[in-house]
């Protein structure tokens, strides 16, 4: 029951906001999008590092079910700008300190609209300490997105094919007999 009230809740004030912002007002977004590259929002480790930047503030701050909503919204939002600013910025490190200050200030504004004012003191003391969890995180799930990558390649081709070692060498007396089936390209 309290979930649907608050899910009610969560749907009213976006509504709400939706009707009052204006149509000539665009999203701001600090970079431009390359629309050759998916969208950071669809990214599944995008996706995961903002839900475990959420929990852990969630915990920390103890956020009722309203803000803790509002804060994964926010922080869905503003992970998914960070790391475009990663991508595009990987070789300029000055440039992406300063997007990534911009990033924060964003956030900074719309947390306070939705924490207590204890809760913002808690928050804005330990923006470093998420900061460096953010970082931690995400650096560790790029190197495990690589080692899983390695241990389980995707297939390169439609019909499943899959890179795997070399069988052990045929003694001299077997003939060398292909296999039946070549995969579609030999049909």
């Amino acid at each position: 029951m309290k979930s649907a009230f608050a899910f009610l809740l969560l749907a009213a004030t976006l509504t709400a906001r939706a009707q009052q912002a204006s149509p000539s007002q665009g999203p701001a977004s600090p970079m431009p999008q390359d629309k050759t590259q998916p969208t950071p929002r669809l990214n599944p480790a995008v996706s995961a590092r903002s839900e475990h930047l959420t929990e852990q503030m969630t915990r920390d701050l103890r956020l009722n079910g309203y803000q803790a909503s509002r804060m994964r919204d926010i922080n869905n939002d503003k992970i998914a700008k960070l790391a475009a600013a990663e991508h595009l910025y990987a070789k300029d490190p000055d440039m992406l300190d300063k997007q990534s200050k911009a990033i924060s200030h964003e956030r900074d504004a719309e947390v306070q609209a939705v924490l207590s004012t204890d809760q913002y003191t808690d928050y804005f003391d330990a923006r470093k300490r998420y900061a460096q969890a953010d970082h931690d995180y995400a650096h560790n799930a790029s190197a495990s997105l690589l080692v899983n990558s390695v241990q389980n390649p995707v297939p390169a081709r439609a019909n499943d094919a899959v890179i795997r070692p070399s069988a052990p060498a045929k003694s001299a007396g077997t003939s060398g007999t292909r296999p039946a089936s070549l995969g579609r390209s030999m049909r």
